[in-house]
């Protein structure tokens, strides 16, 4: 008796895709500086070990190419060209090649599957989407209804009250992992994993409740957009059955009716509802609507070569914007914008047309499909859009745990009507090599990470501090972390400015500017200094205003109270 591969191989590649995708987004425990990099490094571990078993587990591996695969390729070698053409800090280099190169080879895995193998993964994924939906809901519930009982270890403290924020620590994270749920509950509920058609519509209306529930609590306007997608969803794609298509038009109806329910709870005991003040700004962000327009001018400025490959803070913070919006961002909060800033018109529109061309195969796949097939690849292509949605207002793709399966997405939906000769396969220890390189990897980066912990949440027993900066300093990934700390703590001069220099690739904040105006100051670059201090007094920071104070009766004659003599490119000051 012949049996299907999900038959022969059971639970396993739901139990793979849980660990890739379930688990990482759930893990609370985190140490300072980075607040989200043991849930990036579990999920680069969890997808190395999905590579290994896929491979192990496919009848053969086809050589297929998706233009997302040269749209990634570009982008690392970008990356890894960036130290010499633009001074950016290895380590920064590295971190940014080894999580492109990290998708290269989960969308070149899931491309060179067959079909039967395709289907099986596609249904896993969406069950640990949906799984690490629902859990991440209920994380979501407890953060805003019971505070309390969130330890900081099983779930995550909410730093802005009134708001679930998930144990990703971030609401519009949360939001988006709450839209791929629903996105995977509809396909499931559509391919009838439950057999009688009255569960089918009451699991699937329950889950989407809930899930709905859980994006209104993370007060986040692109999710609850993303609900409104749902709907266009039901509204426009008739391979979906009569009773799914109206479960997906009800969504909004599900908005309201949780959005009155928590404004009820709020107004009843006086508790926070952070919706209510968040769309209070409007439809959208001020400060994120600036950056872009800032954004823009930059890719006017330099519009051949972009300002360089991870450059964006370094350019936006040094250029003389006096509208400029008060926080301090590392990304223009756009994806195409931030993708043509970097690299230029013509660098950028390659890799956006070739993003954009996969984007489109997936779907006209699903255009072609008929039955469960039709539906699982319309249900690839939703993934994409949601997440694409999301990547015009903020960076998702930035983080390994949305990055890492929308490459999988993207793989899977490629090439289930292709035919390709034999000849044309992919060993299968090539991806296993990959796979145990991001395992192994991760294990390393996590032993690295630790010599920056000791730097800025030292133990009892702690070597003085400069001598745990110095060790830090020689961090593969996290030298950068290490450079701001000596930065900010040493006394100004050379080694400082040196420090400052290269800590200033990453993120420019107030601490480093006012410590890099100072250190130019103390090596006698007068000018520089005064232009450092210009660009910090466009901030409006009560920590930068309290340096400027002395610039009134006490010292007008201080450099930071000076204008500088000329405008300086952001590249000469690096």
């Amino acid at each position: 008796m012949h049996l299907s591969q999900e038959t022969r191989v059971g639970a396993l590649p739901p139990a793979l895709a849980i660990a890739a995708c379930t688990v990482p987004p759930l893990l609370a425990i985190n140490y300072t500086p980075s607040a989200t990099l043991f849930n990036q490094l579990l999920a680069v571990a969890g997808w190395g070990g999905l590579l290994i078993a896929a491979a192990s587990l496919a009848p053969r591996l086809h050589l297929k190419t998706s233009p997302a695969s040269s749209a990634l390729g570009l982008m690392a070698l970008l990356a890894l060209s960036s130290p010499w053409l633009n001074a950016l800090p290895w380590s920064l280099a590295l971190s940014s090649a080894a999580l492109l190169l990290s998708a290269f080879a989960v969308l070149s895995m899931a491309c060179a599957l067959p079909t039967a193998s395709k289907r099986m993964w596609l249904k896993a994924l969406l069950w640990s989407l949906m799984l690490a939906g629902l859990l991440s809901a209920l994380i979501g519930l407890v953060q805003v209804f019971a505070p309390d009982l969130a330890d900081g270890k099983w779930i995550a403290r909410s730093s802005i009250p009134g708001r679930a924020v998930g144990n990703m620590r971030q609401p519009n994270h949360l939001a988006s992992l709450l839209i791929w749920a629903c996105v995977a509950a509809v396909t499931l509920a559509e391919i009838r994993v439950w057999n009688s058609r009255t569960r089918h519509m009451l699991v699937s209306a329950a889950v989407l409740q809930l899930l709905v529930l859980a994006t209104v609590l993370t007060a986040s306007r692109t999710g609850m957009l993303a609900v409104f997608m749902l709907a266009a969803w039901g509204l426009l794609d008739r391979k979906l059955s009569r009773l799914t298509r109206r479960l997906l038009l009800l969504c909004p109806v599900m908005l309201a009716l949780a959005w009155m329910l928590v404004s009820a709870w709020a107004n009843l005991g006086q508790h926070a509802f952070g919706a209510d003040a968040r769309l209070a700004e409007g439809p959208g962000s001020p400060s994120r609507l600036a950056i872009m327009a800032n954004s823009w001018a930059l890719l006017k400025q330099y519009p051949w070569t972009g300002v360089g490959w991870g450059e964006f803070n370094l350019a936006w913070s040094m250029t003389p914007f006096p509208d400029r919006p008060v926080a301090f961002f590392d990304h223009c909060h756009n994806l195409p914008l931030q993708i043509l800033v970097e690299i230029g018109w013509p660098l950028g529109l390659t890799v956006l047309a070739l993003l954009g061309w996969a984007i489109w195969r997936v779907f006209a796949e699903s255009r072609h499909a008929s039955g469960n097939d039709a539906v699982l690849l319309r249900s690839a292509f939703m993934l994409l859009m949601t997440i694409g949605l999301h990547s015009l207002l903020e960076y998702p793709l930035w983080y390994a745990y949305f990055l890492l399966p929308t490459a999988f997405a993207l793989g899977l939906g490629r090439g289930w009507r292709d035919a390709l000769p034999s000849r044309s396969r992919m060993p299968a220890a090539l991806v296993q090599l990959a796979g145990l390189a991001m395992l192994l990897g991760s294990a390393y980066v996590v032993r690295d990470y630790m010599s920056v912990v000791a730097v800025y949440a030292p133990p009892a027993d702690a070597e003085p501090l400069e001598q745990r900066i110095r060790r830090a300093q020689q961090s593969t990934f996290f030298a950068v972390q290490a450079d701001y700390a000596a930065a900010t703590s040493a006394p100004p001069g050379t080694a400082a400015l040196a420090a400052t220099r290269r800590a200033a690739h990453q993120l420019v904040d107030i601490r480093l500017m006012m410590a890099w105006a100072n250190s130019l100051h103390a090596v006698g670059e007068i000018d520089q200094a005064r232009y450092v201090a210009e660009r910090l007094r466009e901030f409006h920071s009560v920590q930068g205003d309290d340096w400027l104070q002395l610039c009134g009766a006490d010292k007008p004659e201080a450099f930071q109270c000076q204008s500088a003599s000329r405008s300086y490119e952001f590249k000469a000051l690096r």
